[in-house]
């Protein structure tokens, strides 16, 4: 019997072996109930309409629809679910159109076996997350001149705040910042829901493309 407090989920990738493995290692954690599959983006949107679950598990390359296209049509018609993008792809187009298309977070399938579990936690929650590498290939795509509300918008904030943006919108977790930090991962999230509203924005997707375009992040140079 499934407890009502695990994270529904639903799994799309055209490779059965994928969805299989996702599975075991999604459901043996005890956290996650798979509710649903497809191995292709339009039945993905049929699945999630009728199963309604906390986050969609995409892939990007598919057959019949890809699943960014499917990652829009998902998000708006069940704006309370997220979409975690889970793919081989790490081009900058990709990362780019899956932020533009509604997805709360973006992981390449070679990721281990806990950082996916963490990211699928910390995306049912609500939080916006990409790994550092992505989010400084975002940098480079997004990045442009601040207007002059974005540019009192970063003025307003403290240097503290300013720092702990810096590594939230770098893909740092929670935990991760509170040990750069060398403070709680609570209060760090505390912090970036202070920084959040602070800044007006009303999703964390929001915020984390507004510090990356507006230079918050650094691309590494790459």
């Amino acid at each position: 019997m499934m407890l009502r407090s695990q994270v529904r989920v639903v799994l799309v990738d055209d490779h059965l072996m994928v969805r299989d493995g996702l599975k075991e290692v999604l459901e043996s954690s005890g956290e996650f109930e798979v509710v649903g599959e497809a191995g292709d983006g339009a039945t993905a949107i049929q699945v999630s309409v009728e199963t309604r679950p906390d986050v969609v598990v995409m892939d990007v390359i598919m057959p019949v629809m890809d699943g960014i296209e499917a990652c829009r049509e998902i998000t708006g018609l069940l704006p309370d679910t997220k979409v975690l993008m889970l793919t081989a792809s790490n081009e900058q187009d990709a990362i780019v159109r899956s932020i533009a298309a509604g997805a709360t977070g973006y992981l390449q399938k070679y990721s281990g076996k806990e950082q996916l579990l963490a990211t699928l936690r910390e995306v049912a929650e609500g939080e916006f997350r990409i790994p550092g590498n992505a989010a400084r290939r975002l940098a480079r795509a997004v990045r442009g001149p601040l207007g002059d509300a974005s540019a009192e918008r970063l003025d307003s904030l403290t240097d503290r705040e300013v720092e702990i943006l810096k590594l939230f919108a770098g893909g740092l977790s929670y935990q991760e910042i509170g040990d750069v930090r060398e403070i709680s991962a609570l209060t760090v999230r505390n912090a970036v829901s202070g920084v959040q509203k602070k800044l007006g924005f009303r999703t964390r997707q929001q915020m984390v493309v507004w510090a990356i375009r507006a230079g918050v992040v650094d691309n590494g140079g790459e």
